[in-house]
């Protein structure tokens, strides 16, 4: 019998509901459907869980070759959650782009370097699209990293699409303004969270 048969079994002697189990596991009712229909397996914090709560042993419920998959998941699943982390704390890193000093602006006859608090050579509309764009971008780094902690996973893409989008506009802008320093600031950053997110998909 393998692990999705034994699951829903066990479910059932206690006469309990998807959900009721995964608020009994701490998991959501989507991870119980998914692990009851073989299309995945617990995590190994999960499987200590139920185990646990069936009173049964981890081999009771694995077999040896699904236990070293369950492993191999969870590992995977641990790398990409780092390196999602990463993805939002380059985001937060946009906390750069407002305090370093990669704006030029001239001096009586010289040019100088100064953060964007302090750049005034540049029209308002300008400056507002700036502060807005980078402001965006550390706030979805901040609510990246939050997910994370909370093992949020629900509106994970959209937030991970969004950040691409408002990288991606960052650079066009900067662009045009010519402001070549921050240009450059905010396209390795986009180059980073773009590794990242390759080997993300690649496990």
């Amino acid at each position: 019998m393998e692990f999705s048969e034994k699951l829903q079994a066990l479910r059932k002697q206690k006469e309990l509901t998807q959900e009721e189990l995964a608020q009994a596991l701490f998991v959501s009712r989507t991870a119980i459907s998914k692990w009851e229909s073989g299309k995945g397996y617990p995590s190994i914090d999960s499987l200590k869980e139920i185990s646990k709560y069936f009173s049964v042993t981890i081999d009771e419920l694995l077999s040896s070759e699904e236990l070293i998959t369950a492993a191999q998941d969870d590992n995977r699943k641990n790398i990409s959650n780092l390196l999602d982390l990463l993805t939002g704390c380059t985001d937060i890193m946009s906390l750069m782009m407002l305090l370093l000093p990669l704006y030029p602006e001239k001096l009586g006859g010289t040019f100088t370097a100064v953060s964007l608090l302090r750049y005034t050579q540049i029209a308002f509309p300008f400056a507002c699209v700036c502060w807005v764009l980078m402001l965006l971008l550390i706030a979805a780094g901040a609510v990246k990293v939050l997910m994370h902690y909370r093992h949020i996973e629900k509106g994970h893409s959209a937030l991970t699409a969004l950040s691409f989008v408002l990288s991606i506009i960052a650079v066009l802008f900067l662009t045009a303004a010519r402001l070549p320093y921050a240009v450059t600031i905010v396209f390795l950053m986009l180059v980073i969270k773009g590794i990242l997110a390759v080997k993300s998909h690649s496990l």
